[in-house]
């Protein structure tokens, strides 16, 4: 199992676009989260111009599938995404565990 971040920049108006949009997003995360795909996600604050989602697999397929599905997405409350393979070494759920 390797770790990826999902990592939105978020549109200047994405606070007051939001709420039309939330259910179904919030849905489709915890749809993720069921499946063993998605560990934790959200918006950074203060302000509020990215989010963060880390997911979990062999592969990257499931974030960006995500990402490609999201409403926020699709539209528009996301200026641009990406996806980033992210090393954990420390903490219960780390996939490349290190002590020293």
């Amino acid at each position: 199992m390797a770790h990826f971040l999902l990592i939105y920049d978020l549109a200047d108006d994405y606070l007051e676009r939001r709420p039309a949009f939330r259910g179904e997003h919030i849905g489709l995360a915890w749809a993720a989260a069921e499946r063993g795909e998605l560990v934790l996600g959200g918006a950074l604050a203060d302000p509020a111009d990215h989010a963060l989602l880390l997911f979990e697999g062999e592969t990257s397929a499931g974030a960006e599938s995500f990402a490609k599905t999201d409403p926020y997405v699709t539209n528009g409350l996301v200026r641009s995404w990406r996806v980033r393979a992210w090393t954990t070494v420390v903490g219960e759920r780390a996939t490349s565990p290190l002590r020293l």
